[in-house]
Order: structure tokens, then sequence, then C-alpha cells
């Protein structure tokens, strides 16, 4: 069976180096990585966004760690919640003793007070988890800016698992200064030694016989019994095809698909991330790699600093920021050019003692259309509507925006090995 990805990201070349020889790779643009890509510029690189390398899954871990090779390094986490010009260890409910005084209390005494109905919201469930004190100063307003919607709106469908769900202990022992750590499993993690979290694709690609690069999949349909893959001047058959695009490009290339599905899809939510890096000729190396900023008066939600990796990212004697920023179309934040957000998150760093403005020598900014798959509270019944036709004609969706799930990209390895089996079964 001659079986055809559509993707080069994260997802499509994991599945293929699983699935072997007899499949082929399709890829739009003149490099793989999706959002796994790696910017550089005059001796600086970042990433799409603050990937490292870690999982709950230790056999998605051990291949991760093992197709890097000698090129993985280990790294103690240690970012932190930056509160009323302090750090906070990250997860805030784990350093309630770093808090002033009036704030540690609220948020004790709320948590050890809470007594809300089931949840039905994302909002709703942030007070019934960890009531009003820590709901109020950081869960809400830190969720809100990452998703880019009211916390009301949002499903939770995607809570379990990636919002940190802490023990009792854990709570008092952090509001009484006793050492504790959270979502444990990000304790330590993984980074490339060099080339960015772009070296993981190159290291998959280098797998993988067959991939083709500037093919845009513009045509898909089926014709005696094979699926035709057309970017508009060539074609391509196969028995089998998985798409691993978003899934709005997909139904842009089928055929005959219903209007209700159509409609369905657009109202699948989606953000866009605006990385934004600001690089300063002093300074010494931070000593976390990530810093959140839950302020609502501050469009970014965290800031990665790439010097935590060394010299691999920064040139020597320099720093290096990055901040993140969600958006979507007319939110005025989208519409903001390179300078514009550059400016702001230059005076927003500068105003929260990060930087000094005489002291940046480098600027860029990159920006990503798809980044984060958002679970509105429709999310459920649209996403049905959807993924009930697709898999309906027979082509199989694999990874975070083709299934339109919040995927990790251990979960994205995952979920292409366990597809690559299930075909290789099949077959």
């Amino acid at each position: 069976m001659k079986l055809g990805i559509l993707g080069g990201g994260l997802t499509g070349l994991t599945l293929a180096s699983f699935y072997g020889d007899g499949c082929e790779v399709l890829e739009k643009d003149d490099v793989c990585g999706g959002l796994c890509r790696t910017v550089t510029k005059d001796g600086y690189s970042y990433d799409y966004g603050g990937h490292i390398i870690f999982s709950r899954d230790a056999e998605v871990l051990d291949f991760m760690v093992k197709v890097l090779g000698d090129n993985a390094v280990r790294y103690r986490r240690n970012n932190r919640i930056w509160f009323k010009g302090r750090f906070v260890k990250y997860p805030f409910e784990n350093d309630l003793a770093a808090l002033p005084k009036e704030d540690t209390f609220d948020c004790l005494f709320h948590f050890l007070t809470r007594d809300y109905p089931e949840p039905k919201n994302f909002k709703e469930w942030c007070y019934y988890r960890f009531g009003k004190g820590i709901a109020d100063r950081y869960m809400i307003p830190y969720n809100e800016k990452i998703w880019n919607i009211e916390t009301d709106k949002l499903g939770l469908e995607w809570v379990e698992g990636r919002v940190p769900d802490p023990p009792l202990e854990d709570v008092l022992k952090s509001a009484l200064g006793i050492e504790t750590e959270g979502y444990t499993h990000q304790l330590y993690f993984y980074y490339p030694k060099r080339g960015g979290i772009e070296a993981l694709i190159h290291a998959l690609e280098a797998k993988i016989r067959h991939v083709e690069k500037d093919f845009y999949v513009r045509k898909v349909r089926r014709e005696n019994g094979a699926w035709i893959v057309s970017d508009g001047a060539t074609e391509r058959r196969y028995d089998q095809i998985v798409s691993t695009i978003p899934i709005f490009d997909l139904l842009d290339a089928l055929e005959r698909v219903p209007e209700k599905v159509r409609e369905a899809s657009r109202a699948l939510r989606y953000n866009s991330l605006i990385c934004v890096m600001v690089a300063a000729r002093s300074g010494k190396p931070s000593d976390k790699f990530a810093v959140y900023f839950p302020q609502r008066e501050l469009r970014f939600h965290r800031v990665c600093f790439y010097d935590f990796f060394g010299a691999s990212c920064v040139p020597a004697g320099k720093t290096l920021a990055v901040a993140e920023i969600t958006a979507n179309r007319g939110d005025g934040t989208y519409e903001m050019t390179d300078e514009e957000i550059i400016e702001h998150v230059i005076s927003g760093l500068e105003r929260e003692g990060f930087i000094k403005r005489s002291e940046v020598c480098e600027t860029d900014v990159a920006r990503q259309k798809y980044a984060y798959v958002v679970n509105d509270l429709n999310y459920s019944k649209n996403l049905k509507t959807v993924r009930d036709f697709v898999r309906s004609i027979g082509v199989v969706l694999c990874g975070r925006f083709s299934e339109w799930e919040y995927l990790n990209m251990d979960a994205c390895i995952r979920h292409s090995k366990d597809c690559a089996l299930q075909l290789l079964e099949n077959k």
C-alpha cells in the first residue's frame, strides 16, 4: 500500500518514520517543521513558541531523545511567574509563600473554603478547583491572555492533564514556604545542544526516504479506488492518505464538502502566534527559561530567555528574550505592525525591569497563523461534524491542526506512532 502523508511537520515526519517504506510526505514549504521551526538572525536563534522536550509518556520521551542522539541536553526546570514585581514558582499554587502576605492568606483561605457547583466552563472550573484567590490573581487573567477569549467561553475538554491539579498537601506546604514541586513530569526537560527545536525535525527527516517539499496540497479527490493529490501542476496517486495539515486546508482541497461541514469548520476557533525577539548587549545569562506574565496591560503572556541555553542560541555576552503573543484577526493586536509590537514588548519589559532600552541591539518578529486550538463551548459539536465527514470519506486525520486538538509535541508523536501501527496492521 502506498501511503500519502499531507504535511511535513512534527506529526507527518514522525508518522513517516514509524511507517517506514511505502510512504511519501508532501510539504507545502521549502523546509519541514510546521510549528516546530527555529528562526536564526545575526547569530541569534529562537523557536516558534517555547518548545521543550518532556513527557509523562516514557516511550515517547525516549524516542525524542534517541532521535536527537548526542545533540540532546538535559535541563532542570526553573520557570517562574512574574507577579507584583516578584518571581513566583510555576505553577502558581506551588509557591504561595512568595506572594505578599495578604495575597497568600486570600489564596489559601479561598482554596480551603471553596464551595462551587460543578463547573460548566473553564472560568467556573478555576473557581471550583482553585478558589477565588488563585483564580482571580493568576488562572483567569493568564488564561484569558493566552487563549485570547473570556474564560467563561472556554470549554473543559482540554483541561485534564494540561492544567495543574494540586493536592491539598502541596498547597498547604507552599503557603507555609515548604518546598514543593508541581507538574513533576516537567521538572526535567531536554533541548537540542545545537540547531534549536528544528534539530529534532532535521533528525527525523534524515530517516525518511521520500519527502516532497514545495508541494501545496490544492486538490484531493477519489478516483478508481485511489486518492489523487494535486498541487495544481503535479498529481500524486496513493492507496491511502493521512492528513496532518490544518483541517481548513484539507476541506478547501476536497470536493463536494457539505455546507453544514463547512459551516462547522468556520466555527472552529484558533489563535495565531506572534513571537517578538529582543536581544540586549549586556547582562548575565538567565537562570530561567520561561517567565509567565498574567498582567492584563501586557499583551505578551510568556517570555522565553534563550540565553538559558548558552552559545548555541546567543552570541557571547548577549541576552535574548522572546515574548509570545496570541492574536486573532480583528482583535487589534493582530493588526499591529512589527514596529508597533516590538515597541510594546520593549516598553513592557523595561517597565517590569527585565531589560534596558539602551541595551537593545537586535529585534525580530515571527508570525505563525495556526498556533493554538481553542476549545470554546461549541468545540465538541462542531469538531464532531467535521471529523465525521472526513472519516466517512476515508481520510485519516492525525496531529494538532488536523485532529483539531491541543496536542503537545509528545502527544503528536504518540498519535503518529499509534496511527502508523494501525495503518500497518490494516495493510
